[in-house]
């Protein structure tokens, strides 16, 4: 059994929100109206979530454009790693970056000596 979970983002929900307070609104009892100030509250909140949408994705920018960095300030720096021997086994192994390129997740990798290593999997860098 597979779930399909959609992200909604607050823009979305605000649309959604207005709609439904348009149809409120056409059909509410004159003699008993919205509350105005609990209208504007809901508003308000969604104009925040909006503001932190936008923070977050700025700050997932800047994130990703300083382990850019990082990693091309590596090129020619010698690395420590755990790499796949063959047969199942592993060692730390060091090499020097040659080379920094984004795989087809979009995730950062170096290539020391013979092997293509992720940036989370450095253990150590020398000179």
């Amino acid at each position: 059994m597979s779930s399909d979970l959609s992200v909604t983002s607050a823009s979305d929900m605000q649309m959604d929100y207005m709609t439904l307070l348009v149809t409120q609104l056409q059909n509410q009892n004159p003699l008993e109206p919205m509350d105005n100030n609990q209208m504007a509250s809901q508003l308000a909140q969604f104009s925040q979530l909006q503001q932190l949408e936008s923070m977050n994705t700025s700050f997932t920018d800047v994130l990703s454009m300083t382990e850019l960095a990082y990693a091309n300030s590596l090129i020619g720096k010698e690395v420590s790693f755990v790499a796949d021997m063959g047969a199942g086994t592993s060692d730390i192994t060091s090499a020097s970056v040659n080379e920094v390129y984004h795989d087809v997740d979009g995730q950062i990798m170096l290539i020391a000596g013979e092997y293509a290593v992720g940036l989370d999997d450095i253990i150590s860098v020398s000179q």
